[in-house]
């Protein structure tokens, strides 16, 4: 281990629409599309927390608990999944089952340096590796995502 390694990088998600400070005019910005694939969503009887692939995210009862093609698992507020997915087949809103991605555009980076991504419900953070994408959504939210899991559910569209 490195004892000279330098303490991670903090960034704070707001919560609020707009992009991200930590992306506005940064080196190595894109704006990127969410590819359309299929996910699993089941929604969360009581409050819980949800063990990502970046880190252990609180969820209310209520939140969807997404699955992705990899096996991960992330959760969102139920208000929010009609603006990132729909419901597949005769599957209605609301309903666990089938949902698919919506292709919305994001701003992102891939980082050089370690990362904790502190999230706008002020409990939770994520953590990211150097050559880990940071995701702004352009809602608020923040995410991290492995740089094999952004290239396989992300088409890069420019430079920011």
């Amino acid at each position: 281990m490195n004892q000279h390694a330098s303490a991670p990088l903090h960034i704070y998600a707001s919560g609020i629409a707009g992009d991200s400070p930590a992306l506005i005019g940064a080196p190595g910005c894109v704006r990127a599309r969410k590819r359309v694939f299929p996910v699993q969503i089941r929604f969360a009887a009581t409050d819980c927390t949800v063990q990502t692939l970046e880190g252990v995210i609180h969820a209310r009862a209520g939140d969807a608990i997404v699955t992705g093609p990899a096996g991960e698992q992330w959760p969102m507020a139920a208000g929010s999944l009609a603006d990132k997915y729909r419901p597949q087949g005769a599957l209605g809103a609301c309903l666990e089952g089938v949902y698919e991605t919506i292709p919305i555009d994001v701003v992102a980076r891939a980082l050089r340096v370690p990362f904790v991504v502190h999230l706008a419900d002020g409990r939770s953070h994520l953590r990211g590796e150097p050559g880990d994408w940071l995701v702004d959504y352009g809602d608020g939210h923040l995410g991290v995502v492995a740089p094999a899991i952004f290239s396989a559910t992300y088409d890069i569209l420019g430079d920011n």
